[in-house]
């Protein structure tokens, strides 16, 4: 599985959560709502969670082994970084206002061809 695109939906400086952001796969899936936090040992990133029954929160989407954990996790620091950089000015961003950085390596245009798409109704 590629990572084809992470984008930096919200930037916040003053608080442990430092940014939430959307990560695309195989230009196929997107998982939204993953947050990079500064912890005591650094940064690090939390997968989208959900609050069960008995208070407790459990991940909705989560790596299977540790080691796309690790590259999944660089990969978000990266891009999160370059877009904390990308604002240059000194100025603290607005963190009430969605700001968006796209911070895309796409992959070479696939030679497969297209396949049938699911349609899912509510």
């Amino acid at each position: 599985m590629k990572i084809t695109s992470i984008i930096v939906r919200r930037i916040s400086i003053d608080s442990k959560m430092k940014a939430i952001v959307s990560i695309t796969f195989d230009d196929v899936f997107v998982v939204h709502d993953v947050k990079v936090i500064e912890g005591v040992n650094g940064l690090f990133i939390a997968m989208p969670s959900r609050r069960s029954q008995d208070g407790e929160f459990k991940d909705i989407v989560h790596p299977i082994n540790s080691s796309f954990r690790e590259e999944l996790s660089a990969a978000v620091i990266e891009k999160y970084q370059e877009a904390l950089e990308n604002f240059g000015s000194g100025e603290k961003p607005d963190t009430e206002s969605v700001e968006e950085v796209s911070v895309t390596d796409a992959p070479e245009a696939s030679q497969e061809e297209p396949k049938e798409e699911a349609v899912l109704s509510e």
